[in-house]
Formats: structure tokens, C-alpha cells, sequence
């Protein structure tokens, strides 16, 4: 498969990484601005996107921080906001990240395991409920929820915190409850998981199948996603490749070559949905 890690977006960005390695403040998930710099999380994503991985020691080092910080030995930054818990938000944001990279991470794990009980309890019934949700969060913390990320499971982090950890059947519901709601997953897409997008050829598509990839790493995906699948293959063109196409643009997700001609789009394009077969553990398609 292709590797882009050696590219000029790499480069780019492991230029401006600051002396301890990482890129100032973790956290936000926003498009990077033209001419700003990265923070550390945008900085990881784009190169998780470009192919880096646990064994290289660029990641290596962010990830050292992030389980440090998890056990409070220190500080990830110095940025908090006041209207959350932060330390809870920073501890589910960071444990996310490094379950991305390094799934059995212990400091994550356990992270995720605390989590897994108030889900666990929320979906007893079969589907989410929210008052179970309010008092198995208030039992584990002692007080009611005060912001939006501490009920509802419904962002990014969640869904990358909790693959591997729950019971199946509650996996299941919660794969229902991420492909059913209304808003998507929170911070990469925010329209309903299960109706992908009409136009294949679009940042919106890009974006959709950054959630589905987030959802591809739990053991019921394979079955829960087959209909993704299908419009996967339906968009494949008589060559066996596939084009999110121009406005797919974004500096997140694409480039990931260092040209955004046409035959660079089908590279990047094609390298994006084979790793979603590869994931759940499907064979890419025969030429349409």
C-alpha cells in the first residue's frame, strides 16, 4: 500500500513541532488555519492520516506525554476551559488518542473501562436511555453531569475510546445508536451515520468516511457497516479506484500526496477507502 510518510506534508508538519515534541496546546479538532500553527492534535491526526503509527518515534513521544498526563505526572499544556471538568474532558480526549494508536495501552484502557460501565448501564434497556445514563454517571462520580461530552456518547472520543471494551451486545446497541443519530459524531460529521452522502465527490463523503473509520475498529462494524460497503463500491469507477474529488480538500484528510492533481485524487482516494475493507477485514472489490 502505498506510503505517504515521507511526503511534503510530513515534512511540513515535523517542522514545526516545538523542542518537547509536540506542537503547543493538544486540543482541537478544527480545520487548521492557513499560516497558523498546528496544535499537537491536529498535528497527529494529519499524520495518522499519512501513515504514522505507534512505532514511529515522532508518535512515540506525543503518545509518552499523553499516558503521562492520563496518570497526572504532567501536564499536557496549560489550557483548560471552565465551563467543563477538565481534567474528565482531557483524560477521555487523550486516552482516545492514544487507543488510536496503541489500542491496548493500559493508562487508555483503563480510562476506557470507567467509561464502559456508564455505557453499559445506559443501553441495559436495548437502546440508549438517558436518565440511566445521568445516574450511572452520577454513581461513578459522585455528582450529577454538568457538561455535554459527560452523557449521550455521542463525539469522536467516545467512539474511539470505547472499541474493545464493551459487552457485545451494548456494542451493538451503541453502534446502532452512532449509525441512527441525528447529528452524526460530533467534531467530524454532523449528519446521520446511516444515510451516506448522495455526492461522492465532495469534502461532505470525506468526512462521512472519517466516521465510519472511527467505527470500523469495532468487532460488530463488519456487519453493522456492510450497507457502507456497498455505497463504497457503488461509487467505484470502471478502473477499480475511487475520487472524493477536488473540494475533497481539506488539510485534514486530504492531501495526502504532495499534488492534488487528478491522478493524485485517485491515489489518495483509493489508499483511504481500501484501508475501510482492510479494516473490516473485506476484500477490496473487483473492478466495477
Amino acid at each position: 500500500m502505498q506510503s505517504y510518510k515521507n511526503g511534503k506534508w510530513a515534512r511540513q508538519i515535523l517542522s514545526m513541532r516545538q523542542k518537547d515534541g509536540l506542537w503547543g496546546n493538544f486540543h482541537t479538532l478544527s480545520r487548521p488555519l492557513p499560516g497558523k500553527n498546528y496544535t499537537t492534535e491536529q498535528a497527529i491526526r494529519r499524520l495518522y492520516y499519512l501513515g504514522y503509527t505507534a512505532d514511529d518515534e515522532v508518535i512515540q513521544i506525543v503518545l509518552k506525554r499523553m499516558e503521562q498526563c492520563i496518570k497526572g505526572e504532567l501536564a499536557i499544556d496549560h489550557y483548560s476551559e471552565k465551563k467543563h471538568d477538565w481534567p474528565l474532558f482531557e483524560k477521555l480526549m487523550l486516552s482516545a488518542w492514544l487507543r488510536i494508536f496503541d489500542p491496548q495501552n493500559e493508562a487508555a484502557l483503563d480510562v476506557a473501562y470507567q467509561w464502559a460501565q456508564v455505557v453499559e448501564k445506559a443501553f441495559a434497556g436495548g437502546s440508549y436511555n438517558r436518565d440511566n445514563d445521568i445516574a450511572a454517571f452520577t454513581e461513578w462520580r459522585g455528582r450529577k453531569p454538568k457538561s455535554e461530552f459527560e452523557t449521550g456518547f455521542g463525539m469522536f472520543y467516545h467512539a474511539a475510546l470505547l472499541s474493545g471494551v464493551l459487552s457485545p451486545k451494548t456494542e451493538d446497541f451503541l453502534l446502532d445508536y452512532y449509525l441512527s443519530k441525528p447529528d452524526g459524531m460530533f467534531y467530524i460529521y454532523d449528519k446521520p451515520l446511516n444515510k451516506p452522502p448522495i455526492v461522492f465527490a465532495s469534502r461532505s463523503a470525506s468526512r462521512y468516511l472519517a466516521a465510519i473509520e472511527v467505527l470500523s475498529r469495532y468487532g460488530r462494524a463488519k456487519d453493522k457497516l456492510a450497507f457502507v460497503i456497498d455505497w463504497l463500491t457503488a461509487n467505484q469507477d470502471e478502473n477499480g479506484q475511487w475520487n472524493f474529488g477536488e473540494k475533497a480538500k481539506d488539510g485534514i484528510y486530504f492531501p495526502l500526496s504532495d499534488r492534488w492533481d487528478k491522478t493524485a485524487r485517485l491515489a489518495d482516494s483509493t489508499y483511504r477507502v481500501s484501508k475501510v475493507f482492510s479494516a473490516l477485514s473485506l476484500s477490496q472489490p473487483e473492478d466495477a
